[in-house]
């Protein structure tokens, strides 16, 4: 939509900083008001704090068609995922996932879990599906598809912090950006009353409620796949687990909110219209909400449907659905959740920091 989007995006926030209508919207519109002008790096750090609820477009007076022509959060989608495939190791990895994600996700599932499958009919050792995959293999497989995508995601936020100009991090930096995360703050609008994304007339907590159920869903599976590490290697408690075990109280909820959420993400973005985003990369979008959705729907049915014969197949389905997860992290939109948190932590610096009150002044004997 745009040609040179941080150009646009400069033009159309110097419009917006001498109006200030939106200024209570979210973390955008404060920290775009603490500018007199915007460098590169001012622009992309404001393009990572927007949250495209949408908010600000439907309130502005300067949309088409008035000359002015704003879209604010078309142009800091478009900005930001540019930041994203910019800074991402390797950079060509994020652009070929961003445009072609669905295709891709869906050929790299069905790839793996074929060769899982291959995998499956050699012996294993041990109960459960230990005994057709054995734990050393699983560790052997899992372990670098863990370590080295992290290792990228890393590379991708140091590259993204030097490229806005953040600063040394303090806790307090942290804990106020995790403070934001959250409570999916920017997503509650300006009122509390939530973001119109999905319908210009009107306000919902919809995408807020579905952002959190897949958030902490997501944590919730990833405690239950420590909690069970833990109680192999510590307490030589090896799985298959009872449902009334902590990897099963974590997990089965955890793989519920992952369902509901993803599904109502996919009809949300469905719903919303393609040029308030950036419809270059909703191929990506759609590719890993896809993936999320299958990883926890696999996870679900291993767990009602293990102990029949359906299991070599739910199995290979699962193994493949949440390596290609690990895989493709650093260039899906999982790797967005890292940028914000890295933005909301650059927002935080920007923030004046409080002052200890001066101890009072003995009175003079």
């Amino acid at each position: 939509m745009f040609d040179e989007a941080i150009a646009e995006a400069r033009r159309q926030a110097q419009i917006c900083n001498s109006c200030r209508y939106c200024e209570g919207y979210c973390a955008v519109f404060p920290a775009m008001h603490a500018n007199r002008s915007f460098s590169d790096a001012d622009i992309t750090q404001l393009a990572n704090l927007c949250h495209n609820c949408q908010n600000c477009f439907y309130a502005c007076q300067y949309t088409a068609p008035h000359e002015f022509d704003l879209n604010l959060p078309g142009v800091l989608a478009a900005v930001r995922e540019d930041s994203w495939e910019e800074t991402a190791f390797p950079r060509a990895f994020a652009r070929l996932f961003q445009r072609s994600g669905t295709l891709i996700a869906v050929a790299l599932v069905a790839a793996i879990a074929i060769l899982f499958w291959a995998a499956l009919q050699l012996p294993g050792e041990g109960e459960g599906f230990y005994a057709i995959i054995s734990h050393a293999s699983l560790v052997a497989i899992f372990l670098p598809a863990f370590v080295l995508p992290l290792i990228a995601l890393g590379v991708g936020l140091r590259r993204y912090w030097q490229r806005v100009g953040g600063g040394p991090v303090r806790l307090a930096d942290i804990a106020d950006a995790f403070g934001s995360a959250a409570k999916m703050r920017n997503l509650a609008g300006g009122h509390g009353e939530g973001c119109n994304f999905e319908a210009e007339d009107r306000f919902s907590q919809k995408r807020r409620v579905m952002h959190q159920l897949v958030m902490y869903g997501f944590l919730l599976c990833f405690a239950s796949t420590a909690s069970g590490t833990v109680l192999h290697y510590v307490f030589d408690m090896p799985a298959p687990y009872p449902f009334f075990s902590l990897p099963k109280l974590l997990g089965v909820p955890g793989g519920i909110m992952l369902c509901i959420g993803t599904v109502g993400l996919l009809v949300l973005k469905m719903a919303a219209r393609p040029d308030l985003q950036d419809p270059r990369v909703r191929g990506g979008e759609f590719g890993f909400i896809l993936l999320l959705f299958l990883v926890s729907l696999s996870g679900l049915a291993l767990f009602a449907f293990g102990s029949t014969a359906a299991l070599e197949p739910l199995l290979a389905l699962h193994l493949g659905a949440v390596l290609a997860f690990f895989l493709l992290t650093p260039y899906s939109k999982m790797a967005h959740g890292f940028y914000r948190m890295a933005a909301l932590v650059k927002d935080a610096q920007r923030k004046p920091r409080p002052v200890a009150a001066k101890p009072a002044a003995r009175p003079a004997a």
